[in-house]
């Protein structure tokens, strides 16, 4: 990848980044490729293809790619829990599943004080164990990425399930399309992205910050950083507190005291990515069709 395929906005970036990085394309075919989850004891990736009902998984000691999961209940977000297990958010079921070691998938929450939530979209494991997730419309807005319906709930929220599955409160009720989430490496910082100006007319484009207060609500949330080409979706933070988040053009990394250190572009919109690989230093690219991978020379938070 030659250097003009990086924006460098910032001198700063030059540390995150080789301009002799080659961008990989690992896999194409998909309609919408979405919450990529990297498993380091077996060194392999798993995706969301929302549209197509399915999730797929690329080997990294060999490079193939076959289904994981078909169907999936239109799966969107993936992450891996503090014990290796995988957490979905399913728009199809309008609810978030665990996968245990054992393939056995059991449902950690599908409502809220008896209503169905709308189409969890992208979620967070704390090391309390408790989980964070963000639930817009886009799963019940059409019969493209989950099934058409009205909202029960009425409105878009960010919710946290704590550690035991006991009890589920909303931690943020004030934003128009919540989506991708991430906590800051000391998880005192939590933030957000609001892509409400797909759904809403000059809606936001931004990614909001959070004060964490005694690990189970928020203060604050002034905007961070509002989005240059399009909208933010996922977001993830290096082991030095950069926040690297995916727009339309490719990947932009902010520094945290919120300065557009600049942005590895990508040929497709971009959705979500994930640090993996033996040193967490692979960023892996969900963009549309396809999946593509980067070495950097910084590491992603370690979260487990």
């Amino acid at each position: 990848m030659a250097e003009h395929e990086f924006d460098i906005h910032d001198d700063r970036f030059r540390q995150c980044i080789r301009t002799s990085a080659r961008l990989d394309k690992l896999h194409g075919g998909c309609r919408w490729a979405e919450g990529p989850a990297y498993f380091p004891a077996g060194r392999y990736l798993v995706w969301s293809d929302i549209p197509n009902d399915r999730m797929l998984r690329w080997d990294e000691t060999t490079g193939r790619v076959g289904v994981f999961r078909d169907p999936a209940s239109y799966s969107n977000g993936n992450t891996i829990d503090r014990v290796g297990r995988l957490v979905t958010c399913e728009q199809g079921g309008r609810r978030i599943t665990c996968t245990g070691h054992d393939g056995t998938i059991t449902v950690v929450v599908d409502c809220f004080r008896g209503k169905r939530f709308n189409s969890p979209n992208d979620l967070v494991v704390a090391s309390d164990h408790a989980i964070w997730f963000t639930d817009p419309s886009y799963g019940i807005d059409s019969d493209y990425e989950g099934h058409r319906a009205e909202s029960e709930i009425g409105g878009c929220h960010v919710y946290r399930v704590r550690p035991d599955s006991s009890t589920i409160d909303i931690v943020a009720d004030d934003f128009v399309r919540p989506n991708g989430l991430a906590f800051s490496p000391d998880e005192q910082w939590l933030y957000v992205a609001d892509s409400g100006g797909t759904s809403v007319k000059d809606g936001p484009r931004h990614i909001r910050k959070f004060r964490v207060v005694n690990g189970s609500t928020l203060s604050g949330g002034d905007v961070f950083a509002t989005c240059t080409a399009g909208f933010f979706d996922g977001l993830r933070f290096d082991e030095f507190g950069r926040i690297w988040t995916t727009a339309n053009d490719g990947v932009h990394c902010y520094d945290p005291d919120g300065t557009l250190l600049g942005r590895i572009l990508v040929p497709e919109r971009v959705a979500n990515i994930v640090f993996g690989g033996p040193k967490r230093n692979r960023l892996f690219i969900c963009a549309t069709t396809s999946v593509y991978s980067m070495l950097l020379p910084v590491r992603g938070a370690r979260t487990l």
